[in-house]
């Protein structure tokens, strides 16, 4: 069994309580495949784990989906990727364990939906989520989404890829709450008390039991989008209409 990247990724564990950090703060923590792996490894490599924390180092909690090496990528290594990252969200969403997010300043994409799978959800003041997948036809954390914050709520933000600020995630209740990273330790010994109420057995069953489970379906919409011919091409055009917009809008202001 190989351990996880921990360049990556940094990892405590004690007391049944594991700590994940996002440890690409150049990148602003985005999913990259060592990272991805890395998480992937860490949430299914323990044992007797009662609470896991996930937060980014730096400004940033994620910013998404590394696209650093696209042009070096074809649309089946684009494919792979995402279902590994869905493999990710499904690992979180379904743990026998809680999992919190902690999250700050940029929550975008892919980094958007690891929180969004998240059993609590805690953004800071600054945290900023967008959701930009369908701009480029992608099914990406969509269902789970849908569950948590309700149709009309998620039709709106993916619609027209709308920012929303942390007050206005609270409100939809994709954030379940607003806390300071200062109030963060405390935050996190008071979940960390709650959930230790129940016996490892029973929190699993518990979290379980009000999960619902789309497993195989959100994998399938994932190869249904993605897997149309053309994504690389689809997301550099998406790029392209975000830098050319940010472009304008600086001319503007200057």
């Amino acid at each position: 069994m190989t351990s996880p990247d921990e360049t990556v990724l940094k990892i405590e564990q004690a007391d049944g309580l594991l700590q994940l950090t996002l440890n690409r703060p150049d990148s602003a923590n985005a999913l990259n495949p060592d990272l991805t792996e890395a998480l992937i490894q860490a949430l299914t490599q323990t044992s007797g784990i009662r609470l896991c924390v996930i937060r980014g180092t730096g400004r940033h909690f994620c910013a998404g989906f590394d696209l650093s090496d696209l042009q070096n990528l074809s649309d089946g290594d684009l494919l792979w990727r995402l279902l590994r990252i869905e493999t990710l969200l499904q690992t979180i969403y379904h743990s026998p364990f809680a999992v919190v997010a902690l999250g700050q300043g940029q929550i975008v994409g892919a980094g958007a939906d690891l929180f969004a799978a998240c059993w609590r959800r805690v953004a800071a003041s600054d945290a900023r989520f967008k959701m930009p997948g369908w701009n480029f036809e992608l099914a990406l954390g969509t269902r789970r989404l849908t569950q948590l914050i309700g149709q009309d709520a998620a039709r709106d933000l993916l619609i027209d890829t709308r920012i929303l600020s942390a007050d206005e995630s609270l409100a939809c209740g994709l954030s379940s709450d607003l806390a300071s990273p200062q109030e963060w330790p405390e935050l996190i010994d008071e979940l960390h008390q709650r959930t230790s109420t129940l016996s490892l057995r029973a929190l699993g069953q518990m979290l379980d039991l009000t999960s619902r489970d789309t497993r195989n379906d959100d994998i399938a919409a994932i190869v249904k989008t993605a897997g149309r011919p053309g994504l690389k091409a689809r997301i550099i055009a998406y790029r392209d209409r975000v830098a050319a917009t940010r472009i304008s809008t600086q001319t503007r202001n200057d």
